[in-house]
């Protein structure tokens, strides 16, 4: 091997490789939208949406924009703006249904409300058939 080539060693190797995969997701993390950036000093965000729009919790309405963010993060390109309105309106009305979900307390020895049962058909053995017999006709 040359000398003048710098020896790599497989711990050098193990933290730069570290170091990548730990900045992979801060890469890919979208940068503050205007959405973000118009937040009140309380966290309070100033809300543009309808008056018929479900009543939710601060926690609730932080929810449904980050799930708005992150589609949009991943599908933005693909939508126009009519379509991002839309997207934004279909997560405010699905908010309160997974609230209600999450708020149904079950235990670990609960049993599934609904047990399903595949019905197996098996194939069925055809009914067996008499043997067709001619007659035999006795001589005289």
């Amino acid at each position: 091997m040359n000398e003048n080539k710098q020896r790599y060693s497989r711990r050098d190797f193990a933290k730069k490789a570290a170091l990548i995969s730990m900045a992979g997701p801060i890469a890919t993390t979208p940068m503050a939208s205007a959405s973000e950036q118009s937040e009140m000093p309380g966290g309070q965000q100033i809300s543009n949406l309808p008056a018929n729009f479900p009543k939710l919790s601060d926690q609730s309405r932080a929810e449904a924009e980050q799930r708005h963010a992150a589609i949009l993060a991943q599908y933005g390109s693909r939508f126009n703006n009519d379509q991002k309105a839309d997207l934004r309106r279909l997560c405010y009305v699905l908010q309160p249904a997974l609230d209600k979900v999450r708020a149904y307390t079950i235990q670990n020895g609960d049993s599934p409300a609904l047990y399903l049962k595949p019905i197996v058909e098996r194939q069925k053995k055809p009914a067996k058939t008499a043997p067709a017999t001619t007659p035999a006709v006795k001589k005289p």
